[in-house]
């Protein structure tokens, strides 16, 4: 019970994120089993983007919630959210070629060339993702050595690709693709390096002035024993 209890200490933000990751998948289940979904394909599709999309910029707003306040146990749910943003949009992919192509990726191409241009920065996208995922492991963190963080940094590409897919695949009600898109534009203002250096120097001025307190705390009470004992 003991070990038990440590390990969810430690690893409770890592299990809470896959936990989040699989929610999706699980309302996605419940909605093909409940079989009242008028259009199963166009439902599936919706859900399948969206849950790919969540996951992307939720992974994308690990590193910045670390920088603005300094909370490193969250970083261990990057991997997770990442992977799970890449296998919903494996899924979109799967279930949107093939239903609506027949898995006929000439088609597919075909279509998106000529007239929807929404398919090709989602298909983009996906492309992206692909490596991003096969290259997690900690093997081919050591094999690609500093091009890993390279390569990974491609991600946020990803992530601008993904709302921009969105935002062209809806065609009335745009607020869902904006508010996306508002958030992953001030995920990625968050990582210019200027303005994580400047939250970093907000978190150090508390330990700062705590510090000068106590040394003058020490010196007032040094004074005072001095005062008392002449």
């Amino acid at each position: 019970m003991k070990s038990l209890s440590t390990y969810l200490r430690k690893n409770w933000v890592w299990l809470l994120a896959n936990v989040g990751g699989l929610i999706p998948l699980a309302l996605l289940l419940q909605g093909v089993a409940g079989g009242k979904w008028v259009d199963p394909v166009a439902e599936i599709t919706s859900r399948t983007g969206l849950g790919a999309l969540i996951m992307l910029i939720a992974s994308l707003a690990v590193t910045p919630i670390n920088s603005v306040f300094g909370w490193r146990q969250i970083i261990p749910a990057r991997k997770p959210l990442g992977l799970y943003a890449f296998g919903y949009a494996a899924l979109h992919l799967l279930n949107f070629i093939g239903l609506d192509y027949g898995f006929s990726l000439q088609a597919f191409l075909a279509d998106a060339l000529l007239e929807k241009r929404f398919m090709i920065v989602g298909f983009s996208a996906f492309l992206i993702l692909l490596p991003l995922a096969l290259t997690s492991t900690k093997g081919w963190m050591k094999r690609l050595g500093r091009n890993w963080k390279r390569l990974h940094q491609l991600v946020y590409v990803a992530g601008v690709l993904a709302v921009l897919h969105f935002f062209w695949l809806v065609k009335i009600d745009i607020t869902q693709p904006l508010i996306y898109g508002a958030i992953l534009a001030v995920l990625l203002v968050l990582r210019i390096p200027q303005i994580r250096q400047f939250f970093a120097r907000l978190r150090m001025k508390p330990a700062t002035n705590t510090t000068r307190k106590s040394t003058a705390q020490r010196e007032r009470v040094a004074k005072s024993a001095v005062a008392t004992e002449s």
